[in-house]
């Protein structure tokens, strides 16, 4: 059903749509909206669960860990120094592989302190061992979140689904809910097959010796692989239900003849998108929304970027002392092509500075000269 509606209460009624059974919850801007509109919901009368509030990120993560732990559907969120903060936990939850799911509202993290946007929270806990998405729109975000916990639950792996924050979280769209039947038909109740049972005791993350650790690491990374296909195939079963569906792991746009390519995460996605459709510039260009960030997509991305001869990569966080996070992975993945595009890595919108539409031009202007090392382009 179509309503104008704020991202965060949306995502808060799409969360509300999956029934979780536990919902642990600690406000930090921006993503304090979400779990509010969850305990209105709840207080009205509109939401069966346990709305637990805890006193830090720390322990939002660790009561739904152990929710997930006992048999319960849990569900969490956070942000910026408390995604930082619950970091420990997190690497807990996904190598005891624990299905759960969570919204990061990404924001840009201290020093300075910064409360807007960007995607450095999430991207300093890419190698925590959970499934990360990228959401281009708030109705992306109400879909992902109900295909978050269909993956979650049947590859026994968490999922952070993130969205920019307050470029989405804050923002009122035109939106389609889904039904609670729509939702019931494609996810089935929630079942965890290592469910702990005082009658069947089991110890769960304990000591593992250098002669197992190895093994342990390599399956967790061989399950985080296998997820690519349940990733796709949830955004298709989904697809089938509702008439939307997101590309699975990297969505493409534009023109398919197009040499030079742009490669995003997030809402930037949009502004790209706007300033084509304004021909704001001649050139042919393809876009590339990489949507799944963990497991990094390579062979999709591969046969994606064959015959492009240029591709831009633009991120929203920083390597510090490196550069580019995710050009890297790019650059990995592409060197394994016959003859991979010349590739060119930048930064924007840092700390929420605002990307106008004539970042397109000069992202383009940038395919023009040699490759350059990583650099912010959006300087003053």
């Amino acid at each position: 059903m179509l309503n104008a509606i704020e991202g965060s209460q949306a995502i808060a009624q799409a969360v509300a749509l999956c029934r979780p059974q536990v919902v642990s919850a600690y406000p930090i801007t921006p993503q304090t909206h979400i779990v509010e509109n969850l305990s209105k919901l709840v207080a009205n009368g509109q939401f069966n669960c346990e709305f637990v509030s805890v006193e830090s990120e720390f322990s939002a993560a660790s009561v739904a860990l152990g929710a997930a732990m006992t048999g319960s559907r849990a569900y969490t969120a956070s942000a910026s120094q408390g995604i930082l903060l619950m970091a420990e936990v997190l690497y807990n939850i996904s190598g005891s592989r624990v299905p759960m799911v969570m919204t990061c509202a990404n924001r840009a993290v201290s020093a300075p302190l910064s409360i807007w946007n960007d995607q450095q929270d999430s991207m300093a806990v890419r190698d925590a061992g959970w499934i990360q998405l990228y959401c281009a729109d708030n109705q992306e975000a109400i879909d992902t979140m109900i295909q978050a916990y269909r993956i979650a639950e049947r590859c026994e792996l968490p999922v952070m689904v993130c969205v920019d924050g307050f470029t989405l979280t804050h923002t009122l769209e035109t939106l389609d809910m889904p039904e609670q039947q729509q939702v019931d038909d494609f996810l089935p109740p929630y079942h965890f097959s290592r469910t702990l049972n005082p009658q069947k005791p089991i110890s769960v993350g304990t000591l593992v010796s250098p002669d197992y650790y190895s093994e342990a690491r390599q399956e967790h990374h061989q399950a985080l692989l296998d997820a690519q296909a349940e990733i796709i195939q949830a955004d298709q079963d989904w697809g089938k239900i509702v008439g939307r569906e997101y590309g699975g792991l990297l969505n493409i746009f534009g023109d398919a003849d197009a040499k030079i390519g742009i490669l995003c995460l997030g809402s930037v996605l949009g502004t790209l998108e706007a300033a084509l459709q304004q021909g704001l510039v001649t050139e042919k260009v393809k876009l590339f929304q990489l949507r799944c960030f963990r497991p990094f997509p390579s062979h999709a991305l591969q046969l994606a970027c064959e015959g492009l001869t240029h591709l831009v990569v633009l991120e929203r966080a920083l390597s510090v002392g490196s550069g580019g996070i995710v050009s890297l992975e790019v650059a990995v993945a592409l060197n394994y092509l016959p003859q991979p595009p010349k590739l060119y890595a930048c930064a924007a919108g840092l700390g929420g500075r605002d990307i106008p539409l004539q970042i397109l031009p000069k992202l383009l202007a940038l395919t023009q000269q040699p490759p350059q090392p990583f650099q912010i382009i959006d300087l003053k």
